[in-house]
């Protein structure tokens, strides 16, 4: 097989033949296979040398790299083409990296998310480019998980206030507009839709409002640009307890903020860590690991159906779209969840031994367990667990006795009250 490029890959947009450059209808007229999604090539067919081989890659795009190889053997150059600029969340890098980049050249054409840059005059350095161009991936619901097709471009909504986003019929802004308000954002967040860019009947749609996008059909195809404002004071990490919602008429089914602060040192997160959190209770734990973890996922579990409501308000308060809630006790349904490199255990719901020993055979190489008790039993059926466990798993295990003290007014001056004193275990497996 040739060592020269045997496949182009040729940016095109919806204005066909007319909008190519001269080398782009040189190289497609001197093709032997062209490759192409079915509107794609028909805006090129009737421009084309008899005699030329077109094959359709809708549902087949498996199946190109060796449609590609075969030409190459029968010594045929491919054109394969793509919208826009193929090297922006297009088809090009999948066929570099399944050919190699020798194999390929690429003739861009301008991305359609540049054409709606230009034509609502917004700087696109600005923006971060994300895509939800993909299968059909239903409504957002809440506790939705990272292979969900809208995952993407709702966590980069999450962590930047301007982004720029390739849709698909399916998945297409009045969907998006339905997720963000089902993630709890408001009128801080702005939506611009450009639809059939390039053609005579193009049309935008500048500044909407979650509601009225989300009521919205849009004319396909089309790309959307997310415009948050940076309204939210809290901070990423550091929540007072009064900032979740706790059960009522009694309070306290929460980690403090001082053992909560501790905990998630001691359990060593990174952006992208995946963390369990088991007996959530009102979720302050997981929530606060989630804003931490902005490229990972947490995964909670809770017993109680009162905490696991109170739970899942919180998470739509703080925008937590990178958690996921389970109603129920451990270790019931662990099974599904993906292996995690951190694990907070809150409540064990009397299991405690036995989802210890669960936890260690799933946690990942250097991964933590943090636990936190209040009575002394669970605190020895945690450390004799350990033990037993230290040469099994290969781990390392340390107890800290935490005892906090808070100021209360008196009259006309402060007191000092001392909260419950608690045991933070922590291990680390090697």
């Amino acid at each position: 097989m040739s060592k020269q490029p045997y496949c182009t890959i040729l940016g095109i947009l919806d204005d066909g033949w007319g909008g190519l450059p001269d080398a782009g209808r040189q190289c497609l007229q001197s093709a032997g296979l062209i490759v192409g999604a079915g509107r794609t090539l028909a805006l090129v067919q009737p421009h084309l040398a008899s005699g030329v081989s077109l094959k359709d890659m809708d549902g087949k795009l498996g199946e190109v790299p060796g449609w590609i190889e075969a030409a190459a053997a029968d010594g045929l150059h491919t054109v394969v083409l793509a919208t826009g600029d193929p090297l922006c969340h297009g088809v090009a890098s999948y066929l570099a990296g399944k050919l190699g980049t020798a194999a390929i050249t690429v003739l861009p054409a301008p991305s359609t998310l540049q054409l709606a840059f230009a034509r609502f005059r917004r700087p696109w350095q600005d923006y971060r480019i994300s895509t939800c161009h993909t299968a059909d991936a239903g409504e957002w619901q809440f506790g939705t998980p990272p292979d969900n097709g809208l995952y993407k471009l709702i966590r980069a909504i999450a962590e930047y206030p301007k982004v720029a986003a390739f849709t698909s019929p399916d998945n297409n802004p009045a969907r998006l507009a339905r997720a963000l308000l089902a993630a709890g954002y408001g009128e801080e967040v702005r939506l611009s839709v450009a639809a059939k860019l390039a053609l005579p009947d193009e049309q935008l749609f500048p500044d909407l409002s979650l509601e009225q996008a989300a009521a919205m059909r849009f004319p396909d195809p089309n790309v959307v640009l997310v415009e948050r404002r940076l309204s939210d004071p809290r901070p990423i990490f550091g929540f007072d307890d009064l900032d979740f919602v706790q059960r009522q008429p009694e309070k306290g089914l929460i980690t403090k903020l001082e053992a909560r602060a501790l905990s998630l040192a001691k359990l060593g997160l990174k952006p992208d860590s995946v963390v369990w959190d088991i007996g959530a209770g009102s979720g302050s734990v997981g929530l606060e690991a989630s804003r931490l973890c902005r490229h990972g996922h947490v995964y909670a579990i809770e017993k109680n159906e009162g905490d696991a409501a109170n739970a899942r308000e919180n998470a739509r308060r703080f925008q937590a779209t990178n958690y996921t809630l389970r109603h129920g006790k451990a270790p019931e349904g662990l099974e599904t969840w993906p292996d995690p490199d951190a694990v907070f255990v809150g409540g064990s719901g009397g299991e405690l031994a036995a989802l210890i020993e669960l936890i260690l055979t799933r946690l990942k190489p250097n991964g933590r367990l943090v636990m936190n008790f209040v009575t002394l039993e669970n605190l020895a059926t945690a450390t004799t667990a350990l033990t037993t466990a230290e040469e099994k798993f290969g781990i390392a295990w340390d107890l800290t006795q935490l005892q906090a003290s808070r100021s209360q007014p008196i009259l006309d001056m402060h007191r000092m009250a001392a909260q419950n004193p608690i045991w933070i275990v922590s291990a680390k497996k090697s």
